[in-house]
């Protein structure tokens, strides 16, 4: 038996009583991208490098955790952030681990027909499509909801929790120079999303006063996967533990980066 999780299959089934893991036999375009997969965004010595650095990698440099992490990604004090490197992108994948390289979630794009993925293969309209995204925990228990309706000028991010129930919004306040973003809920902002640069591969992320409280840095994810792939890997470094709904907001911002904050050929959206 296969799980029906309300509106997809998923990978979880049970064989006379026992419970596994079964993953799903992609057909079509899905085939293809999952044919196109290159490399293993979750190799630990990989990860290390992103984290610390060596002569090769340019990584986060990250220092000693602020508090302890409690498994979760919404109690990590640091979070690893890597897309899966396809020679053609048809569905945005990511792997999310912990500094010490253990896979703690994962983020998927979800409810693209056909007929978007043909797009996706033969254009690069998809900045203007609708995206969505969900975050779900090892188990594939929904953490998040992440949704950037289509878009002509300004970003819009809408975060929804697992069941549907909107906590806040990523919205973009500029178009020139260096981009950000209001974290916003219930009408009142909460804080901020600066980019660093023009490009918009590193993130200061701030609360309403202006303190910085996390930061979101691209890493180097290699010769290979930079020449022939639009793969991009980031470390979350979160400075102290923070109150909803920032936290959820952060998160969310956070894992979902490349595809809500900067979609447009590594430049930014």
């Amino acid at each position: 038996m296969r799980y029906w999780n309300g509106t997809a299959w998923t990978e979880h089934v049970s064989d006379n009583g026992v419970q596994g893991v079964d993953p799903l036999q992609p057909k079509g375009l899905d085939k293809l991208d999952s044919a196109l997969t290159i490399g293993n965004e979750g190799d630990a010595a990989k990860i290390q490098q992103q984290l610390y650095g060596d002569q090769k990698y340019r990584s986060a440099n990250v220092q000693d955790a602020a508090f302890h992490g409690g498994g979760t990604i919404f109690t990590e004090p640091i979070l690893v952030v890597n897309q899966k490197a396809k020679l053609i992108e048809l569905n945005n994948q990511y792997s999310v681990f912990n500094k010490d390289g253990q896979q703690i979630a994962a983020v998927n794009q979800v409810g693209q027909s056909a007929a978007k993925k043909a797009i996706r293969l033969l254009s690069n309209l998809d900045q203007f499509m609708t995206h969505k995204l969900e975050i779900t925990d090892n188990a594939g228990h929904v953490l998040l909801r992440i949704t950037r309706p289509a878009k002509l000028m300004k970003s819009t991010v809408i975060v929804s929790d697992g069941n549907d129930q909107e906590i806040g919004r990523i919205v973009q306040e500029n178009m020139i120079g260096k981009i950000h973003f209001a974290l916003q809920a219930g009408g009142y902002t909460y804080g901020a999303i600066k980019a660093e640069n023009w490009r918009a591969w590193n993130f200061r992320i701030e609360d309403h006063q202006g303190t910085e409280i996390a930061r979101i840095t691209k890493t180097f994810e290699g010769l290979a996967k930079t020449m022939f792939t639009t793969a991009d890997n980031y470390v979350v470094q979160i400075h102290t533990q923070i109150p909803q709904p920032l936290n959820s907001l952060i998160v969310a911002a956070a894992l979902s980066v490349d595809t809500a904050l900067k979609q447009d050929s590594r430049g930014f959206s």
